[in-house]
This record gives C-alpha cells, sequence and structure tokens, in this order.
C-alpha cells in the first residue's frame, strides 16, 4: 500500500477546505452545538469539500468526522480504510478572525494512524507525514526539539470549551507554569501537535481531545522523532480524552510530573 498517493490527496483535500474557509469567513452563521463549543457553516461546508474530495479518489473509504455527514465512533480493526477530519480545528479562533486555525486530516488503516495533515491556511503552512516517510512542512522535514529538561520547555495545552467540570486543566496550568518556561493555551490541538513536531513546541498534553483533534498531529510527532501517549505514559488510543506528545528527552520526564499527580 503506497502511503504516499494517500498523503497527496489528504494535502489537496485540506488545501480544497481552506478555500472553502476563506470563502466563507466573512459571511458565515455561527450556531452553538453546546455552551461555547461553536459551530460555523464554515465547518460543514469544509467537511463536506474534504469528503467529496477523497470519496472521489478512494470510493471504498470511511470516513470519521467532527461535523455531519461523519461516523463518530471508533471503527472495528477490519473496517476500511478510515479518514479522520477535523475540518476546522481553532473554531473559536477562526469565528473571531484571530489567525490560529486549521484542517486537520488523518488516515487510520487497521486500528492504526498512518498519515496526517494539518494545513494552517492563515499562514501557508502545510504540516504532512505517512508512516516511514517523515514528517514534513512545505518543503522542509521536521524533527522535535532537544530540550532537555522541563525548566527550558515550553509546553502548549488545550482546555475543554467549557471549563465546568474540567477544572483539573487549570490546575496543572498552575503546577506546570511553575515547572517550566512557559505554557501556550492556543485554541487549536492539531496545530499544538504540528508544533511539536516542528520543535516550536517541545511538549503538549490535554484531558479533553477528541479523536479528529489529534489523529493527522499525532502522525506528524511520531515521524519527527517525537513521543506520543497517554499522560500517564500508556500505549496511546485517540479515541481517548487525554494525551501527551513531546520530545523524546522531555517525554518521560512529563510522564513522571504526572504520575506524581498534582498533590
Amino acid at each position: 500500500m503506497d502511503l504516499a498517493i494517500f498523503l497527496d490527496a489528504a494535502k489537496e483535500a485540506a488545501l480544497r477546505a481552506a478555500e472553502v474557509l476563506e470563502r466563507w469567513r466573512a459571511k458565515f452563521q455561527v450556531k452553538e452545538k453546546g455552551r461555547f463549543d461553536l459551530v460555523t457553516d464554515a465547518d460543514v461546508e469544509s467537511q463536506r469539500a474534504i469528503q467529496a474530495y477523497l470519496s472521489a479518489r478512494f470510493p471504498e473509504h470511511a470516513f470519521l468526522g467532527e461535523e455531519e455527514g461523519a461516523s463518530k465512533t471508533r471503527p472495528p480493526i477490519d473496517a476500511p480504510p478510515t479518514w479522520i477530519i477535523d475540518p476546522i480545528d481553532g473554531t473559536t479562533n477562526y469565528v473571531h478572525d484571530c489567525p490560529f486555525y486549521c484542517v486537520s486530516i488523518g488516515l487510520q488503516i487497521a486500528g492504526e494512524l498512518v498519515v496526517g495533515v494539518v494545513y494552517d491556511p492563515p499562514h501557508k503552512e502545510m504540516f504532512a507525514a505517512a508512516q516511514g516517510h517523515g514528517a514534513w512542512l512545505n518543503t522542509r522535514r521536521l524533527t522535535t526539539s532537544a530540550t532537555p529538561a522541563l525548566a527550558q520547555a515550553l509546553l502548549a495545552t488545550g482546555f475543554a470549551p467549557d471549563l465546568r467540570g474540567n477544572e483539573q486543566a487549570l490546575e496543572w496550568w498552575r503546577v506546570l507554569s511553575f515547572q517550566t518556561q512557559a505554557l501556550r493555551r492556543t485554541g487549536s490541538t492539531a496545530l499544538n501537535m504540528a508544533y511539536v513536531a516542528a520543535g516550536r513546541f517541545d511538549g503538549f498534553y490535554a484531558f479533553d481531545n477528541h479523536v479528529w483533534d489529534v489523529a493527522g498531529g499525532t502522525v506528524l510527532v511520531r515521524e519527527a522523532g517525537g513521543i506520543v501517549t497517554d499522560v500517564d505514559g500508556s500505549v496511546y488510543d485517540p479515541f481517548t480524552p487525554d494525551a501527551l506528545a513531546a520530545n523524546p528527552l522531555l517525554h518521560p520526564l512529563l510522564v513522571e510530573t504526572f504520575k506524581k499527580g498534582l498533590g
């Protein structure tokens, strides 16, 4: 199976979705999926553009996505290759014209994530990776940072749309603020993980992810030499809400920190 073909298709689908986002940016209608969780007409049209293109290329493939027209449940191990789509990761940023949002596309085959694309339209940055092919930013090959200590680390995290009931995110922000050089909350999980792959962030953690948030970024981090697990260091399951991605020097230190707990 030639993953390069799937990777090229994912990149083209992301570019087509980005064109949709740019057309809608000044005229979309904002709705709420839930309190503090925005959805726009642009989300829906972006996902439709991705699915239309990939369905035409690979009619036997399945789809899992955040918006309408795709499954939201874990594919069985014998499922056909499944595209996992977030048509806008960072919707709140997009709604406010804050230029930190992206299109994220992953491909899962036989239960394993093998292709990942994260495209940042405002900055024209295409992060792309396939298993065994490395990770790339446009034409530059990516490697994670070599930061060896928490005190030198720039970490990113994500918060739930509604923090009520998710206060542990605030507690860990407090704890890690004293142990690291700095923390960032950007509003886009996929870009956070892409930035770990690029060495811009040394690590990323969060407790409330969905699989479409992390599918593309997981492949990027791994192909750039980083490690992705659950926050306790266990084998990563992208269908569980927590995630820890970091360079290989920092990752065990973060696992140790999370295992100690908030105290």
